[in-house]
């Protein structure tokens, strides 16, 4: 009987955890897999970036367009996009602000948009430099522009 109760004891003390080879292979393995899908889950989250900022241009250039059925002119680069939410001086017929929160956000990169008008590439031109702050680039600092 004593040596039956040992058997037993001794069975649920070997379940009750694991061995530090058990505990190292669930390891590695869960490396292995972080180290094929992070990459992947990065390019996504660049991508996503490039995305925002392109749908952030969009909602500007509609504030801008609305500016420009009010007032008959974008507002010029000196007056920049701080036009949309503050009156310019000396401009008559302003009726804003443009824009829903009364506020111009930065880039998913955290710098300002960059606005020229009239543009180079249209009436007006809006951008983002990207990831990297500086013209052109690709990939993930490749900039985003209205005009593309």
């Amino acid at each position: 009987m004593h040596n039956r109760l040992r058997q037993r004891f001794s069975v649920i003390r070997r379940s009750k955890g694991f061995t530090l080879l058990e505990i190292l292979v669930v390891l590695v393995i869960l490396g292995l897999m972080a180290s094929l899908v992070g990459p992947q889950v990065f390019k996504q989250l660049s991508g996503s970036k490039t995305k925002a900022a392109a749908l952030q241009i969009q909602e500007l250039s509609s504030a801008l367009d609305l500016y420009r059925l009010e007032l008959g002119r974008y507002p010029s680069s000196e007056e920049g996009l701080a036009a949309l939410i503050e009156k310019p001086r000396n401009v008559e017929g302003w009726n804003g602000p443009y824009l829903k929160k009364n506020v111009i956000r930065k880039d998913p990169w955290g710098n300002e948009f960059q606005y020229r008008a009239p543009g180079q590439n249209g009436d007006f031109d809006l951008w983002s430099l990207g990831a990297d702050n500086r013209e052109g680039g690709d990939g993930e600092d490749r900039d985003v522009r209205s005009w593309e």
